[in-house]
């Protein structure tokens, strides 16, 4: 039995005429190296200048309303978590408090105070994986991304202490939190705190000296407000 196998010339890129030059239509995505998730667009270029994007969406959707349909409140906790694995605790409080409006569910004072510090330790983590993502796409490398990497990490072990899981961690729960946190926790998570600053400190440094950073943020991308409206 035999095989044959056909080279196929690779298709020439669309080019659209212009007065000034020729455009260049490139469609980027739904997987690109430089995309963190399933997103496409198709974009207009006239050397490295962006002349048209035209962003397509629902790549990423998860049809959580559907299955919502054929569970329970409860049921439906669990896929807050995945809706954005570095927010998981977030996630699970908008939903939460979205039921509890709904049912008249009042919450104690102690679990609101938890819910906030947990918030706000989401906040934490994943701000500091943004900058160190985004400073790594624009050629900086892994050194910021591993700083940031290490302030993660100590938050997300507070979170597996507390709730068993890392990332997803259907923690909240309608009227609560699925479990209290104990001393010895409250004392970690103040240490991780109080030590924040200095990273903050370092990763200033990676950011504002670093020439990468400049050369491709600096007076990029600029949109005045006329052109906006």
């Amino acid at each position: 039995m035999s095989a044959t196998i056909q080279t196929l010339e690779p298709a020439a890129p669309s080019m659209t005429s212009r007065l000034d030059g020729e455009l260049l239509e490139v469609s980027m995505g739904p997987q690109h190296p430089s995309t963190h998730g399933v997103f496409r667009m198709n974009v207009a270029l006239e050397g490295e200048i962006v002349r048209k994007l035209k962003p397509v969406f629902g790549y990423l959707h998860r049809n959580h309303e559907k299955i919502g349909e054929n569970t329970s409140y409860l049921g439906s906790m669990p896929y807050t978590d995945r809706l954005d694995y570095f927010c998981s605790m977030t996630n699970n409080w908008a939903y939460a408090l979205s039921v509890e409006k709904l049912a008249g569910i009042e919450v104690p004072e102690r679990a609101e105070y938890l819910r906030v510090i947990l918030a706000e330790l989401t906040r934490l983590q994943n701000h500091a994986s943004l900058l160190g993502f985004l400073l790594s796409d624009m050629g900086a490398w892994g050194t910021p991304l591993m700083y940031a990497f290490r302030e993660r990490e100590k938050i997300l072990d507070l979170f597996e202490s507390l709730s068993g899981s890392r990332m997803m961690c259907d923690y909240m729960r309608f009227g609560g939190c699925r479990v209290d946190a104990g001393a010895d926790w409250v004392e970690r998570a103040k240490k991780i705190v109080d030590l924040f600053p200095r990273f903050l400190d370092e990763f200033e440094k990676l950011i504002v000296e670093n020439e990468i950073l400049i050369a491709r943020t600096q007076e990029v991308g600029k949109l005045s407000a006329e052109l906006a409206i």
